[in-house]
């Protein structure tokens, strides 16, 4: 599956160099950098108040005492620009999928407290709503930050602890509702 994805990722973002004659951006996800998660995002022009945002992120760490925090998402978002796109208010409707390796990690304000004792093993599929603004800085860079809710199906097989351990439960699922996107990016606008 990682494979595909991948493919599939690879196959928008070159197709978008040869897509409307407007502006096209790249991003990074300053909060993701934060968490050491390698990502990236391509924004272009769909219309004149509507653009295509493609995102990708990627943790391939194992960190001391075998926490692992590892995963691939893709997550696709529409927008709609209230005033020029790259420019001022947005609303977005994004789709996600993802594949996770995740545990001995303790979660910030008491979030998945099992994390810390065991190692979910699973993907996830769903979308949600986002609502966003861009500062321009320059001629070229802009600033921007995105909040988001929506549903993830999440498929997954739970395991004893981070590193190690047998398998407890196999193909459990969980309906999460819930952020689904937060990100303060920096942008090259072209």
């Amino acid at each position: 599956m990682k494979k595909r994805v991948l493919f599939l990722l690879a196959l928008l973002i070159s197709g978008t160099w040869a897509m409307y004659g407007q502006k096209i951006a790249i991003k990074s996800n300053l909060i993701a950098d934060f968490t050491t998660t390698f990502n990236l995002a391509t924004e272009f022009g769909l219309g004149s108040k509507t653009t295509m945002d493609l995102y990708a992120n990627y943790n391939p760490w194992t960190f001391d005492n075998g926490k692992k925090f590892k995963h691939f998402l893709f997550q696709p978002e529409v927008r709609h620009w209230f005033c020029d796109k790259f420019n001022g208010h947005f609303v977005g409707l994004h789709g996600h999928v993802g594949v996770f390796n995740v545990g001995g990690v303790k979660m910030p304000f008491g979030m998945w407290n099992k994390l810390r004792d065991n190692r979910y093993e699973g993907n996830l599929y769903g979308g949600g709503v986002s609502y966003g603004y861009q500062w321009i800085l320059g001629k070229h860079w802009n600033l921007e930050a995105n909040i988001g809710v929506g549903y993830a199906y999440i498929r997954y097989d739970q395991y004893e602890c981070g590193n190690c351990g047998e398998r407890i439960a196999k193909g459990r699922s969980y309906n999460y509702f819930g952020p689904t996107k937060a990100a303060i990016s920096l942008m090259y606008v072209f």
